[in-house]
């Protein structure tokens, strides 16, 4: 047996001093009454009534306690997909061609998205030469705006951008959840989880592999949607991290634009769908907007799942708590009992006033 909250039970061991405290008062009113000689009025059940209201109370109190016991099946129905955000941190994704610039406005359609997820659990990775896990897939969206809030051009190791490494990164995120802890071995196929990768970059893949990755991710039954951000016709230049001039490549400003190719070819090639962010930033356009008219196609699971817990027991304490109390109640020379009963105590109470006057 366990109790949910087990300080009241504090309060259950405090009722026999209670009712020690019940009985002291009355005897010392009864005592009084005697000095006066007054003649004590038997309450009739006073016994029974106290041991009522006492048990009673201790029942109540131990109810609340809400003792737990035994195993009980809870059947939980859930709608949920899993969605892999990786973000492109390169240092392009400082270019200022979109306010205040790529990645900062990528984090905060992300974070739009996150707010718009609902039932479905996310993930969020940084990828630059390789990627890099920042948060598992859950539901706790505090913490994923928290990692979120983090991120930056650091989040993963420099180098070429590598959109591949981002899909191979996101596939071991959705494959740890359908693997065996001890031996890394899948237990079910993929495609029960109706998952999805979304990729938000500038583009401009420099291995070569990520097309190859994408066909791969739709063999197990995972699309990847592909977020294209930045200007491709002007482009920009980019700010050194520091915060002091511009990324320079032979004494020139290095100016880079959204390309779109890889982008495209990769949302082709996994059965996604490839999107442009707008430099405006409208409302349309939002991550969660996207998320909202593309990424709803992908069919989301029923989770049947049976949780097993302890068994709530209080409700064997609480009724014959509620019928014990009752019954004091009824047996109360007050409001709750007969006429004849309280007009019989009054009179009697009338009368020793009046003795009390006369001595």
């Amino acid at each position: 047996m366990r109790f949910a909250y087990p300080w009241m039970l504090v309060l259950v061991v405090l009722v026999p001093f209670a009712g020690f405290c019940w009985s002291l008062m009355k005897a010392r009113r009864e005592k009084a009454l005697a000095r006066i000689s007054l003649k004590v009025p038997k309450v009739p059940f006073a016994g029974l009534q106290t041991f009522s209201i006492l048990v009673g109370l201790a029942l109540a109190l131990f109810a609340a306690a809400r003792p737990q016991w035994g195993k009980s099946l809870e059947k939980r129905v859930s709608m949920s997909r899993n969605v892999v955000v990786a973000i492109d941190v390169s240092l392009s994704m400082l270019a200022e061609d979109v306010f205040p610039n790529r990645l900062k406005r990528a984090k905060a359609d992300v974070a739009d998205l996150i707010d718009a997820l609902g039932n479905d659990r996310c993930a969020l990775v940084a990828f630059r030469k390789t990627a890099k896990a920042l948060f598992p897939l859950t539901t706790d969206r505090a913490h994923l705006h928290n990692a979120l809030e983090a991120m930056d051009e650091n989040s993963a190791p420099r180098g070429e951008t590598d959109l591949g490494s981002a899909i191979r990164e996101s596939l071991r995120v959705i494959g740890k959840i359908h693997a065996d802890p001890e031996t890394g071995e899948p237990v079910r196929n993929w495609r029960d989880d109706h998952s999805a990768i979304i990729i938000i970059s500038d583009g401009g893949d420099l291995k070569g592999d990520a097309v190859k990755c994408a066909e791969y991710a739709k063999s197990r039954g995972v699309p990847v949607f592909t977020v294209g951000i930045g200007d491709p016709v002007k482009g920009a230049t980019i700010p050194n991290p520091d915060g002091k001039g511009y990324v320079q490549y032979k004494g020139k400003n290095v100016v880079v634009k959204l390309e779109s190719a890889a982008l495209e070819a990769i949302a082709n090639a996994s059965g996604g769908r490839y999107v442009e962010l707008a430099t405006a930033g409208t409302a349309e356009t939002t991550l969660g907007a996207i998320y909202r008219r593309f990424l709803r196609q992908v069919a989301s699971r029923e989770q049947n799942e049976q949780a097993e817990k302890l068994g709530e027991r209080y409700n064997w304490f609480l009724v014959p708590a509620i019928a014990l109390l009752l019954l004091g109640a009824g047996l109360s020379r007050g409001r709750f009992a007969g006429k004849k009963s309280r007009e019989r105590f009054a009179a009697h109470d009338m009368k020793g006033e009046t003795q009390w006057k006369t001595k």
